[in-house]
This record gives C-alpha cells, structure tokens and sequence, in this order.
C-alpha cells in the first residue's frame, strides 16, 4: 500500500507563483485520487492472483500504470517544489546540463518549450537516462506514454491543466515562467547525486 507525502511546505507558502486554491485541490483531491486508486488496484490484482481470475487482466493493468505512474510523479512534483527562495542546480549537476545541454539558459529554453508543447494532459520531464549515460528532457503524456526505459525522473512540470488552470488559465508560458521561481534545485540535486552513484 503506498502513502501520500506531506507536503514539505504550507498550503500558501509558495504563492504568489503557485496559488493556495490551486495547490489544495491539486494536493488533497487529485494526487490522493492517483494514490487511492493505485492502491484499489493493487487490491484487485491481488485477488485476481488469489482466484486465479484474470479476465481483466488488461484493464488492471493498464490502470497500474496509469494510476500508479500519477502517483509517482505528483509526489516528485510536490518535493521538487519549494518556497520562492533562489536555489540553483549542484556544481555535479550544473557539469553535466552545460554537457549535455550546451549550458543551463539551453537546457531552460529547452524545457520550456518542450512544456509549452506537451500534446493534451502530461508532464515534461528531465531525466537520468543511465543507458545513454545524460540527462534528457522528455515529455510524458498522460502518467506513462512516451518514456524511455531505464530513466529516472529528477525534475518533473505537471502541464495537466489541473495544474495550472485555476490560476493562469489557458497561458501554459506563464505558469512555466513562474514555477522557475520556486524550483527547489536543492531537492533535484539530491535525487541527481543519489542515482549517479549507483
């Protein structure tokens, strides 16, 4: 069974870029839908192994990876968020966005644009691709569709319009312009440091 996080910060404290109306019900209705539902799935899998039973085999697990895949980047979403507080990416990290990026301001414009571009409800990603041994920016439609195997999310942009709507409607630039004010690189830089260890 897995939980929901505790958000590592209040429910306005990362206004005024990311509003208190739209953190609440983003938080508390929607990401414990994606846990809920995970683990109700889970729940089902495991009396379908119990009865031997797998006539639904496909809807489950299609919801496993849907659900589940929500859980786990919302928690990512809320833990790379922070209070409005300048934090900038580790030396180690910085090394390698100016290597695989050219420098940090191509690595921005390359997120930004790839955010603004995410087709219907997704994400854009930056992620460990430890096959290619770089960081790559990927987008994510819906929880699950269009990822590379292997990769390891270290920074994720929720652009599912629950995310952001509320507050600056239709304008995904300028939600994508105000959450670079409270990235909380130094959570990024722990999940970097941690996988390339490994």
């Amino acid at each position: 069974m897995i939980k929901m996080i505790e958000l590592p910060y209040t429910l306005n404290s990362l206004e005024p870029y990311y509003s208190r109306e739209t953190l609440d019900i983003h938080y508390n209705i929607l990401y414990k839908g994606y846990v809920d539902n995970t683990n109700k799935t889970e729940e089902k899998l495991a009396k379908a192994r119990l009865e031997n039973d797998f006539q639904n085999i496909k809807c489950l697990e299609r919801d496993l990876a849907f659900y589940g895949s929500g859980a786990i980047l919302h928690q990512l979403f809320f833990e790379n968020m922070g209070v409005p507080v300048p934090t900038m990416p580790s030396t180690k990290l910085m090394e390698q966005i100016n290597k695989d990026f050219g420098s940090f301001d191509k690595f921005q414009n390359q997120f930004v644009e790839a955010s603004k571009a995410v087709e219907a409800s997704g994400w854009c990603i930056l992620a460990w691709v430890s096959k290619f041994n770089k960081l790559e920016i990927l987008q994510c439609e819906k929880h699950q569709n269009l990822t590379l195997w292997g990769c390891i999310p270290i920074f994720v942009l929720d652009m599912w319009e629950h995310s952001y709507f509320l507050q600056y409607k239709a304008n995904r630039a300028e939600y994508i312009n105000a959450f670079k004010n409270i990235i909380n690189w130094k959570v990024i830089n722990k999940r970097f440091e941690e996988i390339t260890l490994v």
